[in-house]
């Protein structure tokens, strides 16, 4: 014998026959929850962020255009007037433009990877919900993910729109700036996803993160001037800071900005193995928050 099926009958509003509809199974769905249970997930924090998509746009996008608008074009007129060689030959404009492409990356990981993971656990507690279906805390917490890194592709690659318009991505490899914001985005939003998971009351902890680990990453990346014009004193933030080792990738693909390759190839394990390491801890701590 088979399993009975719930049945919906749809009409058309008495003009026709009505058609017979039947639900699948609680067992294929529960099967089907488990093979694509995180991009199910990954829909509903889609809709979620469509409610507040012109929020995301402006944030997104339209805080980078204006920092390049005044700092590219602006401050840039400066600048290029009275140094000829400071940023390897080219405009202050193309310049600083795959650093503030990258920067706005990690800021938008900044902020979807703390106070949504936090209200997921605590406040609304909308991880549960999922949870008690036949979806993993792993696949939940992939569905996160992969619809902030949706977001990562989506906001840099209008941003570099904007970058080609200004001129200021002259390479012909430009676009992969796009990939290496996203990779950079991730490998700072993943560990700090998995610190967000882990929080059970909120302190100002994640208000103490944009203070002393966001912004000065934000500054002393060599975002606006090269990191080796800083002090030595502040240097090693760089050094450490995915900002800098996407900008630099940045800038390499973006006007064919001339750096050792072993360098080149250390900027992208360094991202990678941030990320990896990061998405691991996050599984970890998802599994154990919802176990308990």
């Amino acid at each position: 014998m088979t399993e009975p099926r719930a049945a919906a009958v749809i009409g058309d509003g008495g003009a026709g026959p009505a058609t017979l509809r039947q639900a699948h199974s609680p067992e294929i769905s529960a099967a089907r929850a488990r093979r694509w249970g995180a991009f199910y997930y990954m829909e509903q924090v889609l809709r979620v962020m469509k409610g507040y998509s012109w929020t995301i746009v402006m944030y997104g996008v339209g805080q980078p255009v204006a920092y390049l608008f005044a700092m590219g074009v602006g401050l840039a007129t400066l600048v290029d007037a009275n140094s000829t060689s400071a940023f390897g030959g080219v405009s202050y404009l193309v310049f600083i433009a795959p650093a503030l492409l990258v920067s706005a990356s990690v800021m938008t990981a900044a902020n979807e990877f703390t106070f949504p993971v936090m209200d997921g656990f605590k406040w609304r507690r909308v991880f549960y919900g999922p949870h008690a279906s036949p979806l993993t805390p792993s696949q939940i917490a992939s569905g996160h993910a992969m619809a902030i890194t949706l977001r990562f592709v989506v906001q840099s690659a209008l941003y570099f729109v904007v970058v080609a318009i200004f001129g200021a991505s002259p390479s012909g490899w430009g676009w992969v700036s796009v990939l290496v914001a996203t990779l950079a985005g991730l490998s700072f939003g993943l560990p700090l996803m998995a610190y967000s998971a882990s929080i059970k009351e909120d302190k100002g902890q994640f208000a103490m993160v944009m203070r002393f680990i966001v912004m000065p990453l934000f500054l002393f990346s060599g975002t606006f001037f090269p990191l080796d014009t800083l002090p030595l004193v502040v240097r090693w933030v760089g050094w450490i800071s995915p900002i800098w080792h996407g900008t630099e990738l940045g800038r390499v693909f973006s006007y064919g900005y001339e750096e050792p390759p072993l360098l080149t190839i250390f900027h992208v394990v360094f991202l990678v193995t941030l990320a990896i390491v990061g998405w691991i801890l996050t599984k970890r701590q998802f599994e154990k928050r919802m176990a308990s």
